[in-house]
C-alpha cells in the first residue's frame, strides 16, 4: 500500500509507524485505519525487533473521523467498526512488541489505540479519555481495550463521565508504563523497547501471542494452555541455548 496518512520507517532494529494527518488531528478515517493496518502488517513481516506507534501534530489521535460516519447505514457502520477492530487486532497479532509513544491527547478510538499496544510511554503533556459518555454515542468499542487495562471502576469512570485523565493518572491506573517530560519521550520509549526486545525474537513472538491467548481464560484453562506452550517451546533451539548459557554462566547466542 502507498501510505498517505502514515509514515513507516526502519532504524536501529525498530520500525516506527507515525500517524501523519495533523490537520485532521490524526482522526481514524477509513483510509487512515487501512493504512495503519497495512503498516503494522508490513512491520510485522519485517526483520524489525520492535515497533513504535507515534504521531505528528498537536494531537496523538482524536479517535474516529465522524465525517466518514455521519449518515452511514447500519451495514456500513459495521464495516467501519470491523475494520477498526481488525486494525487493533493486528497490533496484538504481529510477533514484535508494539510501543505507543504518546506525546499529546489520545481520546476515544485514539485512547483505544494506546490501550491496545503492548507498551506505552507518555509525555507529561499527554491526556487520555473516552468522551462518548458525555455525548450521544457511547465509546463501546474503545471500552473493550480500555477496560482490559485499567479495571472496572476506573474504566467506568472514564466511560461514564467522558472526562480526560492526565498522564500521571493514566500511569497510576495502568494505561501507560512510563510518564516522562516531553524532551525525554523519544529516549525513554527507545530505552523501554530496547529492554522489551532483548533476547530471542522467536521466543518473544510466541510469548506475546501466548499472553493474549491466555489473559481472559480462567486460571485452570490458562495454566493448561501455558503448560502446553512452554513444554512445546522448550524443544526449540533458542530455548535449549538459553538454558545451556545460563548453566554455563555465559551470554546466549541466538541466530
Amino acid at each position: 500500500m502507498k501510505y498517505e496518512l502514515v509514515e513507516l520507517t526502519f532504524e536501529d532494529n525498530f520500525a516506527t509507524i507515525t500517524m501523519n494527518n495533523p490537520q485532521r488531528r490524526n482522526a481514524l478515517s477509513v483510509r487512515h485505519m487501512q493504512e495503519l493496518k497495512a503498516a503494522f502488517q508490513e512491520a510485522g513481516e519485517s526483520p524489525a525487533r520492535g515497533v513504535i506507534l507515534a504521531a505528528n501534530g498537536p494531537v496523538f489521535s482524536s479517535g474516529h473521523d465522524f465525517s466518514d460516519m455521519i449518515g452511514r447505514d447500519l451495514t456500513e457502520m459495521r464495516k467501519i467498526l470491523r475494520l477498526c477492530t481488525e486494525m487493533m487486532d493486528t497490533i496484538q497479532a504481529i510477533p514484535q512488541p508494539v510501543l505507543a509513544r504518546v506525546h499529546a491527547m489520545a481520546v476515544a478510538a485514539g485512547c483505544q489505540l494506546v490501550a491496545t499496544c503492548d507498551l506505552a510511554v507518555a509525555s507529561e503533556e499527554a491526556s487520555f479519555g473516552t468522551p462518548g459518555g458525555a455525548g450521544g454515542w457511547f465509546c463501546t468499542t474503545p471500552m473493550v481495550a480500555v477496560s482490559r487495562n485499567v479495571g472496572r471502576k476506573r474504566a467506568l469512570e472514564m466511560l461514564f463521565t467522558g472526562d480526560r485523565i492526565d498522564a500521571r493518572t493514566a500511569y497510576e491506573w495502568g494505561l501507560v508504563n512510563r510518564v516522562v517530560p516531553a524532551d525525554k519521550l523519544v529516549d525513554e520509549s527507545k530505552r523501554l523497547l530496547d529492554a522489551a526486545t532483548r533476547g530471542s525474537a522467536v521466543a518473544k513472538g510466541i510469548g506475546k501471542q501466548s499472553f493474549y491467548a491466555q489473559i481472559d481464560l480462567d486460571q485452570p484453562k490458562a495454566y493448561s494452555y501455558a503448560i502446553e506452550v512452554m513444554a512445546s517451546t522448550s524443544q526449540l533451539p533458542h530455548a535449549q541455548e538459553g538454558m545451556r548459557a545460563f548453566t554455563e554462566k555465559r551470554k546466549p547466542k541466538f541466530d
